[in-house]
Order: C-alpha cells, then structure tokens, then sequence
C-alpha cells in the first residue's frame, strides 16, 4: 500500500515541479507598496501589468475612503451566519437590486467567491438528466463546476461556434433520451488571450437548437459596452444570455460576485446554491464598498475612457512593432512568442532586473512546449509613460530573444535578482 502523501512530494505536480527553482520571483512574487502601476519588487519600483485592476478602482482615494468607513462602522464579522439563516440585510439586497439593474435583469444573487460561486451554481442548475455543453477554454472554475455534473458533457473547441453546434447536436440527442434540458456555458471575455466569447452567434443557435446560455464575464463586467454591463451589453445580445455571472475582483478591485437572471431561477438558485447556503454571508464593509463602486461605474464614463486609450495606446504600439497579440478585442493583452522555458525565465528576469516591468509569463506545461506567452492587464490607473516604457523594453528584449542572448543568459544584473 502506498502513502498517500508520496506522490505529492515526489515531484510537486504540473506547476510545483519548479517550485524550488521559481518560489518567490516567477510563483508567489512579493509586489509591495500601494496598489497601482507602480509597486515595489525586491527592493525596485516597477511599472506592474499583473493587477486585474481595470478601473483603477483598487486605490482610488474615495473608493479608499468609503472602505475604510465601513470597516470601522461594521467590522469584519458583520453580518454573522449564512444569508438562508441570520446574514441578510437591506444592504445586500439593495446592492443585487443595483447590479440587476445594471446588467439588465431581473433578479441577482450575491457570492462571496467567484470561483466556488459559479462551480455550485452550475451545480444548483443541473442535474444527472441534463447536458453541459462548454467551451473548451473555459476558465478553470467552469471546468471544475462540470467536473461535479454527473451527467453527459461537450465541450466545443474555443470560440468555435461550428464546432459548439455539433456539439449542440449531440448534446440534443442525449437530452432527448434522457429527458433532460442543455446548458451552455461560455465566458465574455476569456482572460488568458483577451478574446471576448461568441456570444451573438452563440445566441442565434437558440434559433435551432433548445438550451439554456450561461456566461462567466468575469474579465467584462465593469468596462465594456456602452455602460460597462458587459461582454453581452457589447455585442448586443443581452435578451439572449439567460444567466450572467461576474465577479467584483478585476473591475471593482473588491472580493465577491454575483449572479443575474430570471427572478424565478435566481429564487430556485438561493434556496439551493450550497457555497451560499452552507457559507457566511458576504461581510457588510463589501458589500457597502460595493455600493459606492457601483454608483462609479454608472456615473463615471471617464474610467472607462482612459482605460480603453491606454489598451488603444498599448496595443497598436505591440502592433506597430511586430509583436503577436493574438485576436484579443479587449483590455487583456497576450504577447506571444516563442522559446524555451529557459529562455522565458531569463528574458522575464531582464524584464524586472534592468527594465523594471513586472508582467505575467504563462509556459509549458500551461501551455505547449516552444511557447511563451506574457500576458499584460492596462489599466485607468497607468499613464501614458508606463506604456511607452513597456513598449521600449518589449521592443529590446525581444531583439535579445530573436538573437538568442537568453539561450546564454548573460544578461547583465540578472544574476542579482536570484
């Protein structure tokens, strides 16, 4: 019999493997200071692209100020229990009346936690009989939430919408004999390549096919459209998406999430969501932080305004400079190119060490092998100067990968970050 700890040691997983190696500069890096376009790593200040912080509403003064009210008015602990037993207030139901009608629904229900929220809402809204059709791409919370569907599954090949309507037709024929209903679900804006998801073709398959559409906009909500409502508001099929989920983690630099749709289902989804029924009502300092970001969003067009010309600026500069940015159409800003892992480590420490940008690197196993994607987030709160700092420093060391500089890593300084 084997201990069942041994496996978990033996070579740390996937990721873990180069856990010695990559702990504290390329995994769990330190970002200090005030939290913006510009933090403190190891001891140097950095233009930071990691912070999902589309609004620049993470260390807006008033946003600061109306956190730190609520904080001292209620406390952490406020309200106890869960929201079914003694954790509801005025508050939290005038918060969901707020997002229902921002997002153009008719009821909503807080979460307190995006990831395990919208896995047990798909588990609330499914079961054996029914069928889950899914875009193959689909951020790892959506992928685990199927994982608990104990019926059939499709996933359809990313924003393929051919592919999503075979995978419709099967899904079609085993509902039929097991008489059961399909769910759809996608995602707004997909938060690894920046590609908004299908969503009005998606939509038009209702028009042969019978199912239910679910979309995770968590990397949407906030900025686009004309009002910031989202990845569905953009593309002008909101009437079409039954059930719109987000999270208040990448445009309203809060914690939580919520989600929105027909007032019968959202009353079915409070009575039987368990991450809400068996879990802690969303503390009160949120969510009256909430309140006032919202009331932002709604009132302030000019956040979104600055945080779509720093994309405009940020991306045709990648552009005009030759750099692969994929099909992104939204603040999500992929760079792909091609290497190593070696190589990406290296030009990543050159990057930080003698450039001062701090921006995330996705490599094998994440992806496949000879591939290195930087994955860059632009926000209302960085400058102009900031992106033509990036762009510079892109625009050189991508001279050193092409010419092979990081193959030797001797790259002056690098050592120093080790």
């Amino acid at each position: 019999m084997a201990d069942v700890f041994a496996k978990l040691v033996k070579d740390g997983g996937p990721l873990g493997q180069h856990m010695d190696r990559a702990h504290g500069y390329f995994a769990f890096p330190k970002l200090e200071g005030e939290l913006g376009p510009r933090m403190t790593f190891r001891g140097k200040e950095m233009i930071v692209w990691s912070l999902n912080n589309y609004l620049g509403l993470v260390n807006d003064p008033e946003v600061r100020r109306i956190d730190a009210e609520a904080a001292a008015k209620y406390g952490m602990g406020n309200p106890m229990g869960a929201r079914m037993m003694s954790g509801n207030t005025q508050k939290h139901e005038e918060l969901e009346r707020v997002i229902s009608e921002f997002v153009s629904r008719e009821d909503t229900m807080l979460l307190n936690f995006g990831y395990q929220g919208i896995m047990s809402c798909i588990d609330a809204l499914v079961n054996r009989r029914d069928v889950i059709v899914y875009d193959a791409e689909a951020h790892a919370c959506i992928v685990d939430g199927v994982r608990l569907h104990l019926g059939q599954r499709y996933a359809f090949k990313h924003n393929d919408v051919e592919d999503c309507e075979k995978q419709l037709q099967r899904a079609t024929e085993m509902a039929a004999k097991s008489g059961g209903g399909i769910l759809v679900i996608t995602e707004g804006v997909f938060g690894m390549d920046g590609e908004q998801g299908k969503l009005k073709e998606i939509v038009a398959l209702k028009q042969k096919y019978e199912f239910r559409l679910l979309i995770d906009d968590a990397h949407g909500f906030g900025y686009m459209g004309p009002t910031g409502a989202g990845a569905d508001e953009a593309q002008g099929c909101q009437d079409g998406v039954d059930l719109y989920f987000s999270t208040f983690v990448k445009s309203m630099g809060s914690i939580g999430a919520f989600i929105s749709g027909p007032r019968a289902v959202l009353r079915y989804l409070r009575y039987n969501t368990r991450s809400q029924i068996f879990a802690k009502s969303l503390p009160l300092l949120i969510v009256e932080g909430m309140l006032k970001r919202m009331e932002m969003v709604k009132t302030m067009p000019e956040l979104r305004e600055k945080l779509w010309s720093n994309v405009n600026r940020l991306q045709s500069g990648l552009k005009a400079r030759g750099f692969d940015i994929g099909n992104t159409n939204s603040p999500v800003t992929p760079i792909f190119m091609k290497g190593d892992v070696p190589e990406a480590t290296s030009m990543v420490m050159d990057l930080r060490e003698n450039y001062h940008i701090f921006c995330s690197i996705v490599v094998y196993p994440v992806i496949p092998k000879g591939d290195i994607i930087f994955r860059i987030i632009p926000t209302a709160a960085h400058s102009e100067e900031d992106v033509d700092l990036t762009l510079k420093a892109f625009d050189e060391s991508k001279k050193k990968l092409d010419a092979g500089l990081y193959k030797s890593a001797q790259i002056p300084n690098m050592a120093e970050a080790i």
